[in-house]
């Protein structure tokens, strides 16, 4: 049986870190569930490629319903980790030792969220040095699994990897 991937998703995410992962997901038979501000509100991605309704508002999302969390890259994640409810529940996931797959600035999230320390862990160049301030191992390849758990990405490039080993954590 397939597993429930947690999306947390707003405005301004990197169109393919969203939609090349959540179609492996779904491909593999897992359900990818968007979530947001808003049930029923659409959110669009920095390069305008993709439109994503939200499946539920993250004022009911109960992270236990959850088999794994997936934070897409670009704008989204910085803005996400403003909003204390998008960090507990992120948190759940990694203290949990559910698998996260964070690609692109996507470990922002993780960072704000105090949940890298002793990590390796890999994402977007400009962020680096902010994860090392986490407490992160860096490691600067295409991708990154720690722990049978955390898998992360750098870049647009690395997704063949990034979809490869986050697939193989869900089986």
């Amino acid at each position: 049986m397939g597993k429930k991937i947690a999306t947390v998703i707003t405005n301004m995410f990197e169109d393919v870190e969203y939609t090349s992962p959540a179609k492996a997901f779904e491909d593999a038979e897992h359900e990818v569930i968007t979530i947001g501000d808003e049930k029923g509100k659409q959110v669009v991605g920095k390069n305008k490629e993709a439109t994503v309704t939200i499946d539920q508002g993250i004022g009911d999302a109960d992270p236990n319903d959850y088999d794994a969390l997936f934070i897409p890259g670009g704008f989204s994640p910085d803005q996400l980790r403003a909003d204390d409810r998008y960090v507990a529940f992120a948190k759940h996931f990694m203290d949990e030792k559910k698998p996260v797959f964070a690609i692109c600035h996507g470990p922002q999230l993780l960072i704000t969220a105090k949940t890298l320390e002793g990590r390796d862990a890999t994402g977007y160049k400009s962020i680096q040095v902010d994860m090392e301030y986490a407490g992160a191992k860096v490691v600067d390849k295409e991708v990154v699994v720690c722990q049978n758990q955390l898998v992360t990405s750098r870049q647009p490039d690395d997704i063949p990897a990034f979809n490869r080993e986050s697939l193989n954590l869900l089986k």
